[in-house]
């Protein structure tokens, strides 16, 4: 992070250290943001990781799995 310079007046050490938390936050959220977007442009690494194939379980062999395929999970 670049240096911070006080132009005007004569601010007191807690609101310097609120505007550098404010700042520091700001920067942090903006890099989280960047970061995300990045993964979601990529999407999964692999099918491995895909988290939506795993949300639908797959029938299990039987006389009625025909029936239940079509079923909401």
């Amino acid at each position: 992070m670049p240096p911070i310079q006080v132009l005007h007046g004569q601010p007191t050490p807690e609101e310097l250290a609120t505007v550098l938390a404010v700042v520091s936050a700001r920067a942090a959220a903006a890099q989280a943001a960047a970061e995300a977007a990045r993964r979601a442009a990529t999407g999964p690494a692999s099918p491995w990781n895909d988290h939506a194939r795993r949300m639908t379980p797959t029938p299990h062999p039987g006389p009625t799995v025909w029936r239940t395929s079509g079923w909401a999970s």
